[in-house]
């Protein structure tokens, strides 16, 4: 008997949720494996992967100094009154996105300075 792939997916698409959750537990006893496993491996690997190269720096509060809060963001963006104030107001709100490891945390400390909270992501 060849293996059909295409039937196997089609008759899968027709199962229901019980049918599946029976199959799933009859190839763990068949086979002797667990499909939480491939799932636990992948998130370890994840985690192992290494040190992140780009942060994305979020605003999750503005604090007490709010107009202080507005000039770090100009000068940090770049952007205008109306556009810094707009993040500051409109908090969470991403800073600065894709910057090193470096100037995250050097932003991160400018907009403490004034009392914002800060996220790295």
């Amino acid at each position: 008997m060849a293996f059909d792939k295409d039937n196997i997916i089609d008759q899968l698409k027709e199962a229901s949720i019980t049918d599946l959750n029976d199959l799933v537990s009859s190839i763990e006893e068949e086979f002797g494996v667990s499909a939480a496993a491939p799932v636990a491996a992948a998130g370890a690997a994840g985690a192992d992967a290494g040190a992140k190269d780009s942060y994305d720096v979020e605003l999750t509060e503005s604090g007490d100094q709010k107009v202080k809060a507005i000039k770090v963001v100009r000068e940090i963006t770049g952007l205008g009154l109306k556009d810094a104030k707009g993040l500051v107001d409109g908090v969470p709100s991403v800073i600065k996105e894709g910057v090193s490891e470096d100037e995250a945390n050097d932003i991160k400390a400018k907009l403490e300075e004034v009392g914002g909270v800060v996220t790295l992501k």
